[in-house]
């Protein structure tokens, strides 16, 4: 199967964002610069495979990182029997889904009555994990139509816009709290308004063939530097996912010592991800999370949705990998000078440190397998930090870039509408 020619959606200029973001490209490149002299871990390529589990305090009371994953896979599985019966039906009431691991418990939100056959499925669910059912002032369609007309009247003052998965309202940010709020005052829905909020585009440094997830690349022609994300395939042809924003069709990724890895060969400017035509591996570059030694690599065996009150971890080549990191929203709509992203995931780390920093963009958001830490689960790419939420960066490049404990990445959900067709290539 051949992956069909991309349509890319007509870009929102917005001017203000334009200066930052060529300044964060810029400094990624400088980093890149500095970074191949930094101190690489050495490793017989998949010869070493180890657990990625947080050594910080488990949120929620669990005796270990592997009990908070296994709990989380059970409302994860659960929450997608919910919204598969809800896609099927088009339930005009459904509001939301909260994933609470804390709370060992699956949060569904619904305008007015609950369906027969959804309160059946619940009924059936709870048998394997507590669900509750909570009341919504709004259901998702409604908030997702306003917040599509709110775009379409507040000019530049917005530079993202979320529903709230409880269905309460949306959340908006924007730079300018004054301008941001009288833009949204006109709102059908209640609008939480966060000022400050500022999206910006954020390598594992000789990776050879079979190409892997989280290791650095170059762009030939710019000098841009990123991560690799994951493995996909399509019809029998290999590529390594990324983010749309390191290169265009046409343009060559290279790893930092100049050694070609393929041309790119796809892109969706609206969903921020990539493909590159190489021969790869379904593996993924990992640390011991907040450090960059020892360095290891790990299978990945599947992919995962994504739910608000998810615990995730991160893989970017300039940052390592950064664990007990939570899904905040889902499905916010963000304003670049360049483009509109669309589907993208806001994640916060829990512990306000790194969570990812420029060089990091589309490398690995990753869970776990509960049953066996070492197998990873891929749940989307890194594509923006909010540089408003600035901190130390860490990991193998410390100096000479901006990073951020607030991240948006795009789903694997963004992937399959960008590429029907892809599958990921398990290790």
């Amino acid at each position: 199967m051949k992956i069909p020619p991309i349509t890319v959606r007509a870009p929102r200029a917005t001017g203000r964002l334009a200066v930052a973001l060529g300044v964060a490209l810029a400094m990624v490149a400088t980093g890149a610069a500095q970074a191949t002299a930094a101190p690489t871990p050495a490793l017989v390529k998949g010869a070493d495979t180890r657990a990625v589990e947080s050594a910080d305090k488990i949120p929620g009371g669990f005796a270990s990182w592997k009990d908070l994953l296994a709990t989380q896979e059970k409302l994860v599985k659960a929450a997608d029997r919910v919204t598969a019966a809800v896609r099927t039906q088009d339930d005009t009431g459904f509001a939301g889904i909260v994933a609470a691991p804390e709370n060992r418990e699956l949060r569904v939100y619904w305008k007015g009555d609950t369906p027969e056959r959804i309160s059946a499925l619940i009924g059936q669910l709870r048998g394997d994990v507590p669900v509750s059912v909570l009341p919504a002032a709004y259901s998702a369609r409604e908030l997702e139509s306003e917040m599509n007309r709110l775009a379409r009247t507040s000019g530049d003052a917005i530079t993202s816009i979320a529903p709230n998965a409880d269905g309460s309202g949306l959340t908006v940010s924007g730079a300018d709290y004054g301008l941001t709020r009288s833009k949204v005052a006109d709102s059908a829905v209640p609008v939480t308004v966060e000022a400050g909020v500022t999206p910006t585009p954020a390598s594992r440094w000789d990776d050879a063939v079979p190409w892997l997830g989280g290791a650095a690349w170059r762009n030939a022609g710019t000098g841009r530097g990123c991560s690799t994300g994951f493995a996909v395939t399509a019809g029998g042809t290999s590529w390594m996912l990324s983010a749309y924003h390191c290169g265009g069709v046409g343009q060559t990724a290279t790893d930092p010592t100049g050694q070609v890895i393929g041309p790119i060969t796809h892109a969706s400017a609206s969903r921020d991800v990539m493909l590159i035509r190489a021969g790869t591996a379904g593996r993924v570059y990992n640390n011991n999370p907040g450090t960059i030694s020892p360095e290891f690599t790990n299978p990945v065996v599947g992919t995962s949705a994504s739910y608000v009150g998810m615990w995730l971890c991160t893989s970017g080549a300039y940052s390592g990998t950064i664990c007990l990191c939570q899904v905040k929203m889902t499905n916010v709509t963000i304003y670049l000078a360049e483009s509109v992203l669309y589907g993208m995931v806001l994640l916060e780390n829990s512990t306000r440190k790194n969570v990812a920093g420029q060089g990091d963009s589309g490398g690995p958001v990753e869970t776990p397998e509960p049953s066996s830490t070492t197998q990873q689960h891929a749940v989307g790419v890194i594509s923006l930090i909010d540089t408003g939420a600035q901190v130390p960066c860490t990991g193998y490049v410390i100096s000479g870039r901006i990073c951020s404990w607030r991240l948006y990445y795009s789903p694997w959900s963004n992937v399959t509408a960008a590429f029907p067709g892809i599958a990921i290539k398990t290790g």
